[in-house]
C-alpha cells in the first residue's frame, strides 16, 4: 500500500534549487534505501517527508492515519537523564498523560480537595478520564514496551539502562533514538544514517530490527553491506530526480549500469536519425527553394515538424565528477611495522588497572593491506595513539623500518585546524601558490568559494575529503586510516578503494565498513579482551572463520 505520495516536489535553498518536480511513491510494506551522493538533498528529503520542513512547491499526500517515526543523523536527547528515562518520552501523549495524573493524585491529597465532596467528585471524575486515555494508548504495559526496545538495540542490563545520555557514544545515541521510534511503531521509519559510529555489534542489532520491522522503512545509508542485507528496492536521489530500482544495493549497481549503457546506445541511435532527418529537411528546403518547387518545401517543413515532435533523450552521464584522489606511495622498509608483546594499561579512579592491550603482537610487510575491527571500546584508536607516538606503551615495543613515512588519517578530523582557511591548510601541508592550491582543491570537489572558507564552515563528509587530500599531500608510505568511510559518500569511498588497491605501500585501517574491507584488505586482524587475534581475507572470510570457529567450540562442549 502506498503510504506516501510525493509529487512535482522543489526545494530551494538560499536560491539554489535542491530539487524540483520531484516525485516518488513509498509503500508501508518495505525497506527502500535511499542513495545520492553528498549534497543531493536526501536529509532535506527525509526532513520534508517527516513534516519537518514545508516543499516550497509540489504536494505530500500521505495515507489515511499514517504515522511516521523520523530518526535524524543526531538525535536529540535530554541531557542529564538516563537512558531509561530517556527512553520513557518516546511517547509525548503517555508522558503527557502521566503528568497530568500525577497532578491529580497531588490534588486528591489535598485537604481542600478530599474535604469538599464537589472538588473530590470533579478530581476523581478527571482521573477516571485520564487513565482511560492512558490505557487505550497502551499505557498500561508501556515500559514493557519500553524495555523489550531497548533491549532490541542492545541496552539490556540495569547498568546500561542508567547510562546518563551524556557519557553515550555517538553509536549508542543513535541505538536509543531508534528504540524510541520501536517503542512507538511507527507505520513509517525514516532513518538517517543510522548506521554512522556503530561497531559490527551494532550494525548486526539494527538489520536484525529493520529486517523485522511491520512497517514501512527508508533508510539513507552509505553502507552499501547494509542495503544488500535490508533494502527491498533502492531509490537514487540524484540531479533533482529520484530513480527506483527493485532489489538491494548490488542490483542497483548493476542494473543502473546497465541502464546507463542502454540509455547511451539509444541517445547515439536517436541522434544518428535526428540528424539524418536534419540532414534529409535541409536538402529538401534547398531543392525545393532552388527549382520554386513548393511540394518539396511542404515535405521539408514536415520533417521538421516531425523533429520537433519528437520526444528526446537525455544523453547519459556515464563517468561523474569524483574525487580525484591519488596515493602513488613508494617502496620504503620491507618490514614496515612490528609489535612485540605490547601491554598498555590506564589507571582507574578507584587505584585499579584497566588493561586495554595485553600481549599484542603483528607484523606488517610492505604492500599488505591490513584491517584492525573491534567493537567500539576494545582499543582501536589506542593502539593507533600508540603507533603515532601520541601515547606511551606500558611496556612492549613498537618498531616501524627506518626507510617509512607514515600518513594519518584521523576519524574525528582531530588533525585539521577548523580556524584555517582551506586554501591556509593546503599551503601549510605542501609549498604551493594560491592558486595551486585552488586548483588542487578543486580535484576533491570544492568551490573556490569553499576554499576561501573556514574548515569549520565544512560538513562531514567535506571534511573527510579534505583529509584525503592532505593524505595524498603527505607521501606516505604507510597509511594509518581510523574510519576513512565515515561520512563519505559512496562514490568517493568507491574511489578510495579503487586508489588503496594500486598504493604502492602498506595499509593499516581501522573501520566497521564490511563491503569497504571486503575490497581492500587481505588480512582482518580482531582486538578484543586486549588480545589481538588475525584472520587471512577480508571481512566475509573472516566472518566465516568466527562462525566456524564458534560451531567447533559448541562441538567440544557437547562432546564434554
Amino acid at each position: 500500500m502506498i503510504a506516501i505520495h510525493l509529487h512535482a516536489l522543489g526545494v530551494t535553498y538560499i536560491a539554489k534549487p535542491i530539487f524540483t518536480n520531484l516525485s516518488w511513491e513509498i509503500h508501508d510494506d518495505r525497506c527502500v534505501g535511499l542513495v545520492g551522493p553528498n549534497g543531493a538533498g536526501k536529509s532535506t528529503l527525509l526532513r520534508v517527508i517527516a513534516g519537518d520542513l514545508i516543499a516550497d512547491g509540489g504536494s505530500v499526500m500521505r495515507s489515511s492515519g499514517l504515522t511516521v517515526g523520523y530518526l535524524r543523523q543526531e538525535p536529540a536527547l535530554t541531557a542529564g537523564i538516563t537512558v531509561w528515562e530517556e527512553a520513557l518520552t518516546a511517547s509525548t501523549e503517555l508522558s503527557d498523560l502521566e503528568k497530568q495524573l500525577e497532578a491529580c493524585e497531588r490534588r486528591l491529597a489535598d485537604p481542600a480537595v478530599y474535604g469538599n465532596a464537589e472538588a473530590l467528585a470533579q478530581v476523581l471524575e478527571q482521573q477516571a478520564r485520564l487513565l482511560h486515555g492512558f490505557e487505550e494508548l497502551g499505557g498500561l504495559n508501556y515500559q514493557g514496551r519500553v524495555r523489550s526496545a531497548l533491549a532490541c538495540v542492545g541496552f539490556a542490563t540495569e547498568l546500561e539502562l542508567n547510562l546518563l545520555t551524556d557519557t553515550l557514544s555517538g553509536g549508542q545515541r543513535k541505538l536509543l533514538g531508534l528504540a524510541k521510534l520501536l517503542v512507538r511503531q511507527p507505520k513509517l521509519m525514516l532513518l538517517d544514517e543510522p548506521d554512522n559510529h556503530l561497531d559490527m555489534a551494532g550494525k548486526a542489532l539494527l538489520e536484525e530490527v529493520i529486517r523485522g520491522y511491520k512497517g514501512g522503512v527508508v533508510i539513507v545509508s552509505h553502507d552499501r553491506y547494509l542495503l544488500d542485507v535490508v533494502a527491498d528496492e533502492i531509490a537514487e536521489l540524484e540531479d533533482g530526480r529520484i530513480t527506483v530500482y527493485p532489489g538491494n544495493y548490488s542490483e542497483f549497481a548493476f542494473e543502473k549500469q546497465a541502464r546507463l549503457l542502454r540509455q547511451q546506445q539509444m541517445f547515439q541511435a536517436q541522434q544518428k536519425e535526428i540528424t539524418r532527418l536534419e540532414q534529409a529537411a535541409k536538402r529538401l528546403l534547398i531543392w525545393g527553394r532552388t527549382y520554386d518547387n513548393e511540394k518539396l518545401i511542404k515535405r521539408g517543413k514536415a520533417i521538421q515538424k516531425r523533429i520537433e515532435r519528437i520526444d528526446r533523450i537525455d544523453k547519459p552521464v556515464l563517468e561523474r565528477k569524483r574525487m580525484g584522489l591519488e596515493l602513488s606511495g613508494w617502496r620504503g622498509s620491507n618490514k614496515v611495522l612490528e609489535i612485540k608483546d605490547l601491554d598498555k594499561v590506564f589507571p582507574t579512579e578507584n587505584g585499579d588497572e584497566n588493561i586495554v592491550l595485553a600481549g599484542v603482537e603483528m607484523l606488517l610487510w610492505h604492500g599488505e593491506r591490513a584491517g584492525l575491527v573491534g567493537a567500539n571500546g576494545a582499543g582501536k584508536s589506542v593502539l593507533f595513539r600508540l603507533l603515532l607516538g601520541q601515547d606511551e606503551p606500558s611496556s612492549g615495543e613498537i618498531v616501524i623500518g627506518p626507510s617509512v613515512r607514515v600518513g594519518y588519517y584521523a576519524q574525528q578530523h582531530e588533525t585539521l585546524d577548523y580556524d584555517r582557511t582551506l586554501i591556509e591548510t593546503i599551503r601549510h601541508a605542501a609549498p604551493m601558490t594560491e592558486s595551486s592550491a585552488v586548483s588542487f582543491l578543486g580535484k576533491f570537489l570544492f568551490t573556490y568559494e569553499q576554499a576561501r572558507s573556514p574548515v569549520r564552515t565544512l560538513s562531514g563528509g567535506e571534511r573527510s575529503r579534505l583529509q584525503m587530500a592532505l593524505l595524498m599531500l603527505s607521501n606516505a608510505n604507510f597509511l594509518l586510516l581510523d574510519e576513512p568511510t565515515n561520512n563519505l559518500d559512496i562514490a568517493s569511498v568507491e574511489v578510495l578503494e579503487d586508489v588503496l588497491s594500486d598504493f604502492e605501500g602498506t595499509v593499516l585501517v581501522i573501520s566497521h565498513d564490511r563491503y569497504f574491507l571486503d575490497r581492500v584488505v587481505g588480512r582482518i586482524a580482531e582486538l578484543e579482551d586486549g588480545a589481538l587475534t588475525q584472520y587471512i581475507g577480508g571481512y566475509s572470510d573472516y566472518q566465516e572463520a568466527k562462525r566456524e570457529n564458534a560451531r567447533r567450540k559448541l562441538q567440544v562442549r557437547k562432546r564434554a
